[in-house]
C-alpha cells in the first residue's frame, strides 16, 4: 500500500493523456502527471515517487524529492503568508507546504526560516507543517549510552548552547564550551552522546571522548599524510574552522591526535605544517 507523505515504489497501471496511473494499493490509482514522467521509461519498470494531495485534494505522485517527509523535522524558509489560511514553506516541491495559523508556535513572516515538523492533517489527509514541536517529540524512554554516535538537527541557540533534535525524536543540547566555532540552525550533524540526563534529555558532543576519539583521528591524519606525499599544512596553529572542514573534529581533538603522533615519533612539526616520519613500530593512539 502506498503511504501519503513518503516515497513509494509503485508499478504502472495504465497511461493516459494527463500522465501515468500508478498502483497505490488500497489508495487506488494515483496519477503521475506527464511533466514528472522520466524520459525513456522502460516497460514494466517501477517508479520511485512521492505521494501527496494536490490543490483539489486528489492523490498525485511526483518524482521530485522534498526536503522533508511526513514524520520528520526540518529547517524551512517561509515564502508567503496568506491571511486566510497561514504561511507557505519551501520544501522542495512545486506545491508549497502549508503551515496553518493554528500550528504556529509564534507567528511567522515571509523570508524567515523556521524549524518545523511535517505531519498529516487527521481530518483531510493533507500534508501540513507545524512549529509546535514539543508535541511531536518522542516522550518514550529510549536507551542511549555515552559515546553512542547519533544524528541531529540544530534547532536554535540558547544561553547554554544549541538545542537539537536527536535521531528525529529526542531533545539534545550542545554546550557552547564544547564548540570551537558557532553553529547555525538547520545544520544536520553527526555527533555523540556525552551524557543522558533525567527525562531522556541528552547532552551532545561533536567529538568522541578519550582514546575512542584520538585513535581513529590519528589514523585519519596518517592516511591523509600518505596520500599527500608525507606533508600537510596543518598543525597546532591551524584554525578550528579549517580543522573541522578537513578532519570533522574540534581543534582540541586534533591537537591531542598530533600529540599522540609526535609522542610515538610518527610525525615531526615543520612550523608550518607536519611531516610524516618513517616509523614501522607505530601503534595508533599509543
Amino acid at each position: 500500500m502506498a503511504t501519503i507523505g513518503r516515497r513509494n515504489t509503485l508499478s504502472i497501471e495504465r497511461a493516459s493523456g494527463p500522465g501515468l496511473y500508478l498502483n497505490g494499493g488500497e489508495l487506488g490509482e494515483i496519477l503521475l502527471p506527464v511533466q514528472y514522467i522520466p524520459k525513456d521509461i522502460a516497460p514494466g519498470v517501477k517508479l520511485d515517487v512521492f505521494i501527496y494531495l494536490d490543490s483539489e485534494d486528489r492523490l498525485v505522485a511526483t518524482t521530485e524529492t522534498p526536503h522533508v517527509m511526513v514524520g520528520e523535522f526540518a529547517y524551512l524558509k517561509v515564502l508567503t503568508v496568506n491571511p486566510r489560511v497561514g504561511a507557505f514553506l519551501d520544501w522542495g516541491l512545486s506545491k508549497d507546504l502549508l503551515l496553518p495559523f493554528r500550528e504556529q508556535e509564534i507567528p511567522v513572516r515571509p523570508g524567515q526560516w523556521v524549524t518545523a515538523y511535517v505531519c498529516l492533517d487527521q481530518h483531510t489527509n493533507r500534508i501540513v507543517a507545524t512549529t509546535r514541536l514539543r508535541r511531536h517529540l518522542n516522550r518514550e524512554e529510549r536507551t542511549y549510552r555515552e559515546g553512542q554516535p547519533v544524528n541531529f538537527l540544530i534547532t536554535g541557540r540558547t544561553p547554554l548552547g544549541y538545542n537539537a533534535i536527536v535521531e528525529n525524536a529526542h531533545r539534545g543540547l550542545l554546550y557552547h564550551d564544547n564548540l570551537a566555532a558557532p553553529l547555525q540552525p538547520g545544520q544536520r550533524l553527526k555527533g555523540f552522546i556525552k551524557a543522558v540526563r533525567p527525562g531522556n534529555k541528552l547532552d551532545l558532543s561533536l567529538d568522541q571522548s578519550g582514546y575512542k576519539r584520538v585513535a581513529p583521528l590519528t589514523e585519519q591524519i596518517v592516511q591523509l599524510l600518505e596520500s599527500k606525499g608525507g606533508s600537510l599544512a596543518f598543525d597546532d596553529d591551524s584554525t578550528p574552522e579549517a580543522i573541522r572542514e578537513t578532519f570533522n573534529c574540534s581543534k582540541k581533538a586534533f591537537k591531542q591526535a598530533l600529540g599522540a603522533l609526535y609522542k610515538s615519533r610518527r610525525i615531526q612539526f615543520k612550523k608550518p605544517g607536519i611531516q610524516l616520519l618513517d616509523n614501522t613500530n607505530y601503534i595508533p593512539g599509543k
